[in-house]
């Protein structure tokens, strides 16, 4: 059974439109968690203007009755206050590090607006919703998402990473500091950008608890996970870099050092791992183990001390286009992640399991987690 998710709107268009097609029967919908998520993405030290004045709320538009899933299509509204997408001036002097000036080339546009308004991060608003659906869907099976800032700018949180320990890097405090922002000197260190006309990027990392054994494939290359989930992560505005486990680290060290025994306990009879180098994923498909992926995410392109640029009429040297923008957004793309993440899990999950309701679901992943154990 496949499923599908598109979105569709402008950053000041009239609304944001997340359309979800494949989902099963009989789930039921918490509006209260969706609005959440949508909260949660907005939140942060260095978010600008434009989260005063937005509050985003989303309204099912169909494919529920009474608060459950029929099966059909799930079309999801986020309007936009800040609607003025016709009234808005033209735009010449593209940005660097946008994607102002190659969006205006393949297009053959000579406004820049007509770039910016959908590849802005605002589109990301439709994909927390969808994935807060998917979230709710994955819940039903003990499956959660969590995410946690590692470092801003220059600036670390003070977790240290260590593979040997993937599994409990944020068992102390998963998400509260995605949801209050960074810490005192990464508050600084925004505050100094915010003051200097500059922004900041960082990382962070995303883990996905109870996903069983055995979603995704190795026998084509783009049914494999983690290609799929890297794809989904480099996806969101600003990312240039994602690593799943121990990523690059792993590139420094010999093989025994790296790679994950394989254990066995007879009661509840389960294979298991004492490390987590791989971050849930071998050959494409997951281990039972925790999913582990960090990102890095790039400084904001969008600069109050604008860059040197050049306007596309004139082909004068000018200032870049300056717009409303965050000075750093590095809790909110954790929680995009976490999103765009449980979609992708969400996927394969549908494709192994299959059932038209929850239930035919569940009683598909229930026998299958009769036979693993039984191997």
């Amino acid at each position: 059974m496949d499923i599908r998710c598109l979105t569709a709107g402008e950053s000041h268009g009239k609304a944001l439109v997340s359309v979800i097609d494949g989902m099963p029967a009989g789930l039921k919908l918490d509006i209260r968690f969706l609005n959440d998520e949508l909260a949660r993405r907005m939140r942060g030290f260095g978010r600008g203007a434009r989260m005063r004045i937005e509050k985003d709320k989303v309204e099912i538009l169909s494919g529920t009755r009474k608060g459950r899933t029929l099966g059909s299509p799930i079309a999801l509204l986020i309007n936009n206050r800040d609607f003025k997408i016709e009234t808005l001036p033209s735009i010449s002097r593209p940005r660097p590090g946008h994607a102002d000036l190659a969006g205006a080339i393949k297009f053959g546009e000579s406004d820049i607006r007509n770039i910016l308004e959908r590849a802005s991060a605002r589109e990301t608003a439709s994909r927390v919703a969808a994935g807060a659906v998917f979230k709710i869907l994955l819940g039903e099976f003990g499956i959660e998402f969590i995410s946690h800032v590692i470092s801003i700018g220059r600036v670390a949180s003070g977790r240290s990473f260590s593979f040997n320990r993937i599994k409990n890097t944020v068992r102390k405090s998963p998400v509260r500091c995605v949801e209050e922002g960074a810490s005192g000197l990464m508050c600084l260190e925004i505050e100094k950008a915010k003051r200097e006309g500059d922004t900041l990027g960082g990382t962070f990392e995303v883990i996905a608890r109870g996903v069983p054994a055995g979603l995704g494939s190795y026998v084509q290359w783009d049914r494999r996970l983690d290609a799929a989930l890297a794809g989904a992560v480099m996806s969101i505005p600003g990312i240039k870099g994602v690593e799943i486990g121990l990523g690059f680290g792993a590139a420094g060290r010999r093989g025994s050092a790296v790679h994950d025994e394989i254990f066995f306990k007879a009661k509840p009879g389960k294979f298991y791992r004492k490390t987590n180098a791989a971050g849930g994923i071998e050959g494409g498909i997951t281990n039972g183990e925790d999913i582990v992926f960090r990102a890095a995410i790039k400084p904001i392109a969008t600069l109050v001390r604008a860059l040197d640029s050049v306007d596309i009429k004139s082909k004068k040297k000018v200032k870049a286009q300056v717009e409303r923008s965050d000075v750093c957004v590095v809790p909110s793309a954790a929680v995009i992640a976490e999103s765009v993440a449980a979609i992708e899990v969400g996927r394969v999950f549908r494709e192994k399991f299959g059932g038209d309701s929850l239930t035919e679901m569940k009683r598909n992943y229930e026998g299958y987690i009769r036979q693993i154990k039984g191997i």
